[in-house]
Order: structure tokens, then sequence, then C-alpha cells
């Protein structure tokens, strides 16, 4: 059989419970996706993404809804045989990618200060740039839902707030255009079981200033978060479960305070009422 074939059967039939399945599942109860609709799937050359393109192709078979795909690749300065791989993994996959560069891992090198921040800015904005050039309506990460519970724990650890990383959004800066994150359901564990099955090799992390810097603070600090819930996951098997649904059963009764729209409110605004 040939092996880009083998790759896609695998995800409707062998694994259909963990990854086809969850991935429909968050496009149907997120709405994340509507007739014509012009999808850029941003591929950055990691496992998630190249998963996504897959999903999205026979989704775009199979579906019932019809929309318009484009695979984008951005090289930021990737080293020649980092871009190669890429290249690769997309002619083995049967993705017909489109690689525009930029010059981002220079001008962060320039900037100094925190590199991922300015780096994640950079990179947003160069895909819906590109992406509306090309007459989409949105672009499609590939944030998966390991991805979500991270960064639930990392807001309240490090940035003393509760929030979530949400599976759609409206573009701030790009006029009519949205953010979708159709993996939110599907756990890191069977992404990498999948790769392994295939004995597929991608990108792990091409960044410039993880390689200069291993201690590279906001990756450390995932990496913290991951061990921190595997550790978790020992005592309770639901851990994952409970930090997810955590943000879908916020009780506004029990909150002291919360933001909304910029604004501040506390529990005093209605308490007398109450």
């Amino acid at each position: 059989m040939d092996k880009n074939l083998e790759i896609e059967r695998s995800i409707i039939k062998k694994y259909r419970k963990e990854i086809w399945r969850k991935f429909v599942k968050a496009i149907e109860n997120y709405q994340l996706i509507q007739d014509n609709d012009s999808i850029a799937v941003c591929i950055s050359g990691g496992k998630d993404s190249f998963l996504m393109a897959k999903c999205f192709q026979e989704l775009q078979r199979h579906g019932k809804i019809k929309f318009d795909l484009q695979f984008i690749v951005m090289d930021p300065g990737y080293k020649e045989m980092n871009r190669n791989l890429i290249e690769e993994n997309a002619k083995l996959l049967n993705i017909p990618i489109k690689i525009f560069s930029s010059s981002i891992f220079e001008i962060v090198d320039k900037e100094g200060g925190s590199p991922c921040y300015l780096c994640a800015r950079m990179r947003r904005g160069h895909l819906y740039s590109y992406a509306k050039e090309l007459g989409c309506n949105k672009i499609a990460l590939g944030h998966h839902y390991d991805d979500v519970i991270e960064t639930i724990l990392l807001s309240m650890f490090y940035g003393g707030e509760f929030k979530t990383m949400l599976p759609k959004l409206h573009s701030a800066n790009f006029e009519g255009m949205e953010l979708i994150r159709p993996m939110y359901l599907i756990k890191e564990k069977d992404i990498i079981s999948w790769v392994n099955c295939h004995h597929l090799k991608f990108l792990n992390c091409a960044c410039r200033f993880t390689e200069k810097n291993r201690n590279n603070e906001l990756s450390s600090k995932r990496k913290e978060m991951k061990e921190l819930i595997n550790d978790l996951r020992k005592v309770n098997k639901n851990i994952d479960h409970n930090i997810f649904k955590s943000a879908e059963n916020v009780n506004l009764d029990a909150i002291i305070a919360y933001r909304k729209d910029g604004i501040l409110h506390s529990f005093l605004e209605t308490y007398e009422e109450e």
C-alpha cells in the first residue's frame, strides 16, 4: 500500500476514536468551520501541524461542509536541513504546501528581550497577512489538548490569572480574519502514537534561540507544567479532564473578581443585592 494512503487510512480507521472523532468534535462543538470558508492551514514542520493538515484533507473529502484549503509554511530563517525536512514530509504526505520566507529570527535576535513573546507575535502577523493575500478568512493552528491544560496552569502559576487558550479568536489587527484550533481536543500522546506507528520524523524544535539557550524561560516553564501534570496523573488519572473542564465550569457565584472587556468586576458589586 502507498505510504501516504496508509497514513491517511490510519487516521479514520486505527486512530478514529483518539484523533479523527476528536478533530470533528472540536470543529462541530466550537463551530470552527462554516460553508465557503477559505482556511490557511499553518504548518510549522512539527507533528501537530502536519497531522492537522492530513485531518483537514480528510474532512474536505468526506465532510458535509464545503470549504477551501491553503497549506502555508512560513520560513522564519530555518537552517537548510530543517526546511528540507519540511519539504520532504509535505511530499511524503501529499500536502501541497506554499512556503514564504520572513526574517523573524534575524529581527528577534537583534531586538533582544523575550524572544518567545516577540517571535510568536511576529509569526502570527506574518501568517495572517499571507493568508489574507491568498484570499483566506481563517488560519488554523495545531495547538492540542495538552497545550490547553498547560496554558491554564501557566497562567495561574506564573501570570496570576485564570485564562485558557480559546478554540477560536477574532483577529484584532486583520479585519474579517479568524484563528481556529481544530486539534483542541486531541491529546499529545495520541499524536505521538500516530507518528511512531508510521515511523515519521518531524521537526521537534527548530527555534534558533532554544538552540542557543537550552534554559529558555518559557520552554522551561511549559516543560515544568508537563512534568507536574504527569506527576498528578499518578495520583488522579482524571487530572487532565478536570483541569480542562475547570475552564468550562467557571462558577461566577464563587469568584472574588473577574475581568470583562478589560474592566475589573468584584463580587461586592452584587453582594448586597443577593
